[in-house]
């Protein structure tokens, strides 16, 4: 620890000590979180990086899929608001023919967290036993469930201690969470969205790139095939943030249906993993097998059958709309004319937690009826007075301060600018 705080090189029996010693109660959180702002303030070596990821997943148990004759793959996101591509992506491609065991999280700062999401399924268990989880992917080809015991258990402790003291938007500690459940997993592939723009962790396309080569060389290392992708975070991802209203959004996804970016995203995703997975030849094929497997209603029936066989309810799904209903809401409106020129994502994000989808404290209970439905994009001609957001809940108390944020979060003026989805890859 000391030797980081002073901006050098750890060697690695030296960390190995540290964060097993950590993990087993005989260092505190708070000499934990001396280490960890270290690390945000001095970075960490490429040697060193690679032994940190070793350690955290030689730190628990590693899965291995190699008996089943099938590609192996995953996804992951550096985190935005309204990203619920994997609900979409992962039941997608089991229905293409790869396993998908998908290794989640929850909310972090003002970005929302798929396990949440899942847990606002009625009956849904993100908290399978590492065999049956193994069994589920080996049967229906998905399961998507949060950190055991069992995986990985230095970041679980870590990444819980990063959410409440600041200490999230480092790259080595975003690369080494992202990586060792990763590697953890034993995944023959994977696909990881980089999110760029004022709503991510990462701001800039340079900062981005250092990232994405990081995840990258640390998957290939591990013998993962990967592929990065850069996307847009200076708006919301498709027209819900939240819980329960994201997942009623990627059952429209998985329908054939859902708003543009949503699907756009998912599909450019998922083909790279078909074509690493030789289940297809192109990305423009993958594009066309998957885009019929969500027309057909196949990724829909692989979903159902997911959530069944995690002790979730598929009537909640087949009726969404009586779910989870919200009994507040509150409707920001456009204060003039123009365009849509500016949106503050982060601001958005955290206006959602405050009303209930996320921790703003690390103790706050989500509400899953609660969420924001945003009516606008960058480039949307307004008029005054037109809806630019509804935030809604089921505790009206949590709503003023929702508000008062979302009053702030939209820029307009006289000209038209559009946000691209994508960034080179």
């Amino acid at each position: 620890m000391f030797l980081k705080q002073n901006g050098f090189s750890t060697p690695k029996h030296e960390l190995e000590s540290f964060i097993i010693n950590y993990v087993q109660g005989q260092v505190s959180n708070a000499e934990m979180t001396a280490w960890l702002k270290a690390v945000c303030t001095h970075g960490m070596e490429s040697e060193e990086l690679s032994g940190l990821i070793e350690i955290m997943v030689d730190s628990g148990k590693r899965l291995d899929f190699s008996h089943l004759d099938i590609f192996v793959a995953d996804k992951h996101s550096t985190g935005g608001v309204g990203d619920k591509i994997s609900l979409i992506l992962a039941p997608l491609l089991a229905a293409a023919g790869m396993a998908i065991p998908m290794i989640s999280g929850r909310a972090l700062g003002h970005t929302g967290g798929t396990l949440d999401k899942l847990e606002s399924i009625p009956g849904f268990s993100t908290g399978l036993s590492l065999s049956e989880f193994q069994k589920n992917v080996e049967t229906i080809g998905v399961a998507m469930i949060g950190q055991t015991d069992e995986i990985c258990p230095a970041d679980k402790k870590m990444y819980a201690l990063r959410d409440a003291t600041g200490t999230v938007a480092s790259l080595p500690l975003i690369v080494s969470s992202i990586m060792s459940k990763k590697i953890a997993e034993g995944l023959n592939g994977l696909v990881l969205d980089v999110k760029i723009g004022n709503g991510a962790f990462i701001k800039s396309y340079d900062d981005a790139k250092k990232l994405g080569y990081l995840l990258k060389k640390s998957g290939e290392n591990s013998g993962i095939q990967t592929d990065v992708v850069f996307s847009n975070m200076n708006q919301p991802l498709g027209r819900f943030s939240g819980c329960w209203c994201e997942v009623k959004e990627a059952i429209e996804c998985l329908n054939g249906k859902g708003p543009r970016d949503t699907v756009e995203l998912t599909l450019v995703l998922a083909s790279k993993l078909m074509v690493q997975g030789n289940l297809s030849e192109t990305p423009a094929d993958g594009r066309s097998i998957l885009n019929n497997l969500l027309t057909n209603g196949t990724a829909f029936s692989k979903f159902i059958e997911m959530v069944e066989a995690q002790g979730g309810d598929p009537n909640a799904l087949l009726n969404s709309e009586k779910v989870h209903i919200p009994t507040e809401e509150v409707v920001i409106k456009a204060k003039k004319s123009g365009y849509v020129k500016y949106m503050d994502t982060y601001s958005i994000g955290i206006a959602c937690a405050s009303a209930g989808c996320g921790y703003v404290k690390p103790d706050n209970k989500i509400d899953p009826s609660a969420g924001l439905e945003c009516f606008v994009k960058v480039g949307t001609k307004v008029r005054t007075g037109e809806p630019l957001f509804r935030i809604f809940n089921s505790n009206k108390s949590k709503l003023t301060d929702s508000e008062n944020q979302l009053n702030k979060v939209v820029k307009i003026g006289n000209s038209q600018k559009i946000e691209q989805l994508i960034f080179n890859s």
